[in-house]
């Protein structure tokens, strides 16, 4: 992606300003990623721009350590998501590879239930209990993050047992989105909601539970 990258680059340069960095500056968890400070509207016109790119070029863009760069390879998985035909195990396949940079919340809420929850629908659920019990919490978030897209396929049972794992996790990044699956579970099945609240309502934090509890107004 070399010449495409360059002009990537310099296309995220000109619509960047210090004001739009600060702002992006202030929401980052890791003080170590670099920001440019261009508005998400543009970068995601531009990942809709670039989405034709192969997946391998989009690993470069992941391993950037670039905040923008990072979030048009997100986007740009996404994207290809929801084309027809997706490759759905190749997109699959290259957001696990890399697993590692995807270390922010909003790269996993970008991308993590089509690319991950999708190409899931149909198969064994393993990599996302693994990554539900892993130490790492980006890894985690998107255990249950990728679980948005198989409630709204309808099946609740493994996103439950997510959950389940998940009730009483210390890190607030991922009750946030724990609350949201119990709260979509909740739309499909209210019997299910209610009785996970009774058994675990307890060990959620107030902030999921409050989002859970949505469901039943």
């Amino acid at each position: 992606m070399g010449a495409e990258r360059d002009t990537l680059v310099a296309a995220l340069k000109a619509a960047s300003s210090e004001v739009e960095a600060e702002k992006i500056r202030a929401r980052m968890t890791d003080a170590a990623t670099k920001v440019i400070g261009v508005r998400m509207g543009t970068v995601f016109d531009l990942a809709r721009q670039y989405m034709s790119v192969p997946l391998t070029e989009v690993d470069g863009l992941l391993a950037s350590g670039v905040y923008e760069l990072k979030m048009v390879g997100v986007s740009i998985l996404d994207f290809k998501a929801r084309a027809k035909g997706a490759d759905r195990a190749g997109l699959f396949d290259a957001w696990m590879r890399n697993l590692e940079y995807i270390d922010t919340w909003d790269y996993i809420d970008r991308a993590a239930p089509r690319v991950i929850g999708w190409y899931l629908l149909d198969r064994p659920r393993d990599v996302l209990f693994a990554l539900a019990r892993s130490e790492n919490r980006w890894h985690r978030r998107t255990a249950i993050t990728a679980a948005f897209w198989i409630i709204r396929s309808g099946d609740v049972s493994d996103p439950l047992e997510l959950c389940e794992l998940l009730a009483d996790d210390p890190e607030h990044l991922v009750q946030t989105n724990v609350g949201v699956a119990l709260r979509e579970i909740g739309r499909i099945d209210r019997d299910a909601l209610e009785r996970f609240l009774n058994a675990r309502g307890d060990d959620l934090s107030s902030h999921a539970r409050r989002t859970a509890r949505t469901a039943l107004a």
